[in-house]
């Protein structure tokens, strides 16, 4: 997409089917493409107190359709953890080229094993990313010289998140935008 193209999208009135489907374009571009400001938003989490965790997280795949959003992680990680006792979470969006901020509600599954899982290994074992999976030390805890580089056994989890609402906001000189999305419903809001 052009900055010209850019421009004239900023100044004209939005539809509300053109804007979920540019929304949800930009999203699919994002989980390809690594230099989208998208491709790398923050999840928020709860943990076991109650209290709020944010982190940054690669978006890997996104199908319109299902409304679902794909990111991985080592099923040992506390993010699992945290999604598995309560799977409503929040992702924020930003992108300085757009101007646009996307919070989105989500409920997350977690995935260890299966197809999908396998699908995500065939494409991430050929990587530096690998070696990230395959070690013998949970993330987050501390690393010991006697710990072995490597384990044999991949510790890939594919956390799917389905879609629940959004909340869509774009900064313009010439007036803010704001719109709050869910599968049935659009609604403008003041920004």
């Amino acid at each position: 997409m052009t900055l010209e193209h850019n421009r004239r999208f900023h100044d004209v009135p939005l539809a509300q089917a053109d804007l979920q489907r540019h929304i949800w374009m930009q999203m699919q571009r994002a989980a390809f493409d690594k230099f989208h400001e998208w491709h790398t938003p923050a999840l928020a989490t709860v943990d076991a107190q109650g209290a709020p965790q944010a982190r940054t997280v690669v978006l890997r795949q996104v199908d319109v359709m299902a409304k679902q959003l794909a990111f991985f992680a080592d099923k040992r990680s506390t993010k699992v953890a945290q999604v598995q006792a309560q799977p409503r979470a929040s992702l924020l969006f930003w992108s300085t080229r757009l101007k646009w901020q996307l919070r989105v509600q989500v409920n997350i599954s977690v995935l260890t094993s299966g197809a999908r899982v396998e699908a995500a290994w065939g494409d991430l074992a050929q990587s530096p990313a690998a070696a990230d999976y395959l070690s013998t030390t949970a993330p987050g805890s501390p690393v010991r010289a006697t710990d072995a580089a490597a384990n044999n056994a991949p510790q890939l989890a594919v956390l799917v998140a389905d879609f629940i609402e959004m909340d869509w906001l774009e900064l313009a000189k010439s007036g803010h935008r704001r719109a709050h999305i869910t599968s049935n419903s659009f609604d403008w809001l003041a920004p």
